[in-house]
């Protein structure tokens, strides 16, 4: 194999993953628990964004429920996440489980 054909390969693999990068920090993806009572949205690189809970979700007396509803919205949006990232490297060409999936 030509070397100079595998540094045009590399170059064109650098730019393929610069635009993933790019297109995993826009991403945005939202899980909810309890009925939407509890959302969580993530990016691309699974980074926390944002929390919402609805004041019906709050009990005092109850303080392990919406820690539950928490953790189940985290793992919602995580799954969604590994979803899309799936269906996003097969329309960039990526190979399957290059991020985790």
């Amino acid at each position: 194999m030509n070397p100079m054909d595998m540094f045009k390969d590399l170059g064109k693999l650098q730019e393929t993953l610069r635009d993933s990068q790019q297109k995993l920090a826009a991403l945005r993806v939202t899980g909810t628990a309890g009925g939407d009572m509890v959302s969580i949205t993530i990016n691309g690189t699974a980074e926390a964004l944002s929390v919402k809970i609805s004041p019906e979700a709050v009990d005092p007396a109850d303080i392990e429920m919406l820690e539950d509803l928490v953790l189940a919205a985290f793992r919602d949006a995580n799954t969604k996440l590994k979803d899309t990232l799936t269906q996003e490297m097969g329309s960039m060409g990526l190979p399957k489980g290059m991020f985790g999936t």
